[in-house]
């Protein structure tokens, strides 16, 4: 629902050069639209204070860049006592749950039997017989 003028008599503005608002509200005007409401809100509650999030400036990341050598692609491991699979849910090493990554609770069946509604070419469906197949 529109919300009326403040000023009924104003009427609306016309086209070309005739297009100047006749009411004289700007749109940041506490009169206009929900703006009363919103300073209302505004006064009610005060905003978060935002942290200084800026970035370092480019002279201190040139010095940390020389302070920190860089690893080379083919350098010797530095964690040779860690197994490569470190972080995964196969072989040796801790699994996902270091990672602090939720584990997926819904069975990979229950998430495409949802979808299968939705399959207009049948992709999902055979995807679908083959996870209960397996037993996913």
């Amino acid at each position: 629902m529109a919300e009326q003028p403040v000023n009924p008599l104003a009427g609306v503005a016309g086209p070309g050069p005739f297009s100047t608002r006749t009411d004289q509200l700007n749109f940041q005007s506490d009169y206009y639209g929900q703006g009363i409401e919103d300073k209302m809100l505004r006064e009610a509650q005060p905003l978060a204070k935002t942290p200084d999030v800026r970035g370092m400036p480019s002279s201190q990341v040139r010095e940390a860049a020389t302070r920190e050598p860089i690893t080379e692609l083919y350098a010797p491991s530095q964690r040779q006592d860690e197994p490569v699979t470190s972080g995964i849910a196969q072989g040796p090493g801790p699994g996902p749950e270091v990672l602090g990554i939720p584990q997926q609770t819904e069975s990979l069946s229950s998430i495409l039997a949802t979808m299968v509604q939705y399959d207009t070419n049948g992709e999902i469906a055979a995807l679908y017989e083959q996870a209960v197949a397996r037993g996913l």
